[in-house]
């Protein structure tokens, strides 16, 4: 009887794996206009926003100045350290000469910066679970931008799960990343308000 339980909970077990891979296959095709990720194991599947887009696109627009267009990306996925993290970034920023895996996607460790948008449905993402992740993969800068409060939230010097140095001020003020490895300073006076 023991080795009849002892088979039943070892089935088990292997049949609950679940992988990213296997995870993202379930959701395609993704419906158009809609953004995926994978947080912790939990799929969030969020439209994407007018107002999102804008600051992302503004975003994306400022970090040309120093970024080839190869080594910016919006949405893409990219696996992350943890249990079933696969994000898709608002703006991600490579290092230069960053290559992709096998599969033909990014390496966590070739990120020099990301840049988050808040929706209220995934905030908790934002300032949370992914912030811890991003921190643990050693992301030099990190920045939130809450269209909601009119705030951004700069992180930097990442160490084990947490951001050592943070810094919150609202739009209209510029983000200085002249001393992190972006080497530049965001304007956001014109990132719109929710």
């Amino acid at each position: 009887m023991t080795v009849v339980e002892t088979d039943r909970i070892e089935m088990a077990d292997s049949s609950d794996e679940r992988t990213l891979d296997m995870m993202f296959e379930w959701l395609e095709p993704t419906p158009e206009g809609f953004k995926v990720e994978i947080v912790e194991g939990i799929i969030y599947m969020s439209p994407q926003r007018r107002t999102d887009w804008r600051i992302i696109l503004d975003i994306i627009e400022q970090l040309r100045a120093r970024y080839p267009r190869e080594r910016l990306l919006s949405d893409v996925r990219i696996d992350f350290p943890g249990l079933l993290n696969g994000f898709a970034s608002d703006v991600v920023a490579l290092t230069e000469g960053a290559t992709e895996d096998a599969n033909g996607r990014c390496h966590y460790q070739d990120i020099e910066f990301v840049a988050e948008v808040v929706s209220k449905s995934t905030a908790a993402n934002d300032y949370g679970s992914k912030k811890a992740t991003y921190a643990t993969a050693g992301v030099p800068v990190y920045l939130v931008v809450d269209p909601y409060t009119g705030t951004w939230h700069l992180h930097t010097l990442p160490k084990e799960d947490e951001y050592r140095s943070v810094l919150s001020l609202d739009f209209g003020t510029p983000v200085d990343l002249t001393s992190t490895v972006v080497g530049l300073a965001l304007e956001t006076g014109d990132f719109p308000r929710d």
